[in-house]
């Protein structure tokens, strides 16, 4: 009886988070090491289905970069990273595509589908008109040039739009193609954030395998739970931040000053923790949000 009593009490605490979130629309992102953990993978998703059955409008973009990284090892293309992206030739980019659209994402609608969700890929070459990603190496003072990689300059997310009313998840690659049609690689973040951006969704949530930002990167103890936009500048400034959460929480940044409600940063590690973060009082993740 006390267990029972127990679980009625967690209902009871989420219920003003389920009516206040019913109807609106979250764009969740995984990526990292959550994607190779088929435990850690379940429970995101029976969170992403739990979601759209109380209502909430869900969107998924996924990585699958050691899916593709074992891929091409097969295909004997050797992985080569610039600055912590792939860089992707006329080859990789024709692997890329069959791992990430035949492989990661069918795994994806699968699992969703045996929880009795509805669910459907939209590729990003459907939706993202990229351009050519390059950058000047601050060293040498050379072009730095990733292949076929390219960002986002225009998105077309009437079609996501139109799933997510039908009750659908869309389940989104992070693919796109350049104005003259040329497929190309996405970091999965940089996709997310577009999309997130042109959509203003009310909640964008980046799982991966680290708790959210930590004042101390070796104490989880030091784990901030709520962040605002000015306080993530101030932390740059004062090398709090650094490293890969660097870039991470700029796209963060950039997405609260474009209409996105709040942003969430989740350990995809912990048991369920998206519905952690979204339906009870303090959250297990950090969360961004805009200065007041």
């Amino acid at each position: 009886m006390e267990e029972a009593i127990r679980k009625s009490k967690v209902l009871i605490e989420a219920l003003p988070y389920i009516q206040a979130f019913k109807g609106t629309v979250v764009l969740v992102k995984v990526g990292g090491s959550v994607m190779e953990s088929p435990e850690n993978l379940e429970s995101l998703l029976v969170d992403i289905v739990f979601m759209n059955a109380v209502g909430m409008k869900v969107v998924m973009v996924h990585g699958g970069g050691k899916a593709i990284s074992r891929a091409l090892l097969r295909s004997g293309i050797e992985a080569e990273f610039v600055n912590g992206l792939r860089v992707t030739d006329s080859r990789s980019i024709k692997v890329v595509e069959e791992v990430i659209k035949n492989e990661v994402n069918a795994d994806v609608i699968r699992i969703l589908t045996r929880h009795g969700a509805k669910a459907q890929a939209v590729h990003g070459d459907e939706i993202f008109t990229v351009e050519r990603k390059s950058a000047i190496c601050s060293e040498s003072g050379r072009e730095l040039d990733w292949g076929f990689v390219g960002f986002p300059v225009k998105v077309a997310s009437d079609v996501v739009c139109r799933k997510i009313d039908d009750g659908i998840i869309p389940v989104v690659t992070p693919l796109g193609r350049d104005h003259e049609g040329a497929l190309h690689n996405v970091n999965a973040d940089t996709a997310a954030a577009a999309l997130a951006q042109e959509m203003r969704v009310n909640k964008l949530a980046f799982i991966s395998d680290v708790p959210g930002v930590l004042m101390d990167v070796n104490d989880h103890a030091t784990l901030l739970h709520s962040l605002h936009v000015s306080s993530v500048r101030r932390m740059r400034e004062d090398g709090v931040i650094a490293g890969g959460m660097l870039p991470k929480l700029e796209s963060c940044v950039e997405a609260i000053k474009a209409g996105v409600g709040k942003v969430h940063l989740v350990d995809g590690r912990m048991p369920h923790s998206l519905l952690l973060e979204i339906f009870t009082k303090q959250g297990v993740g950090t969360e961004i949000i805009a200065d007041e």
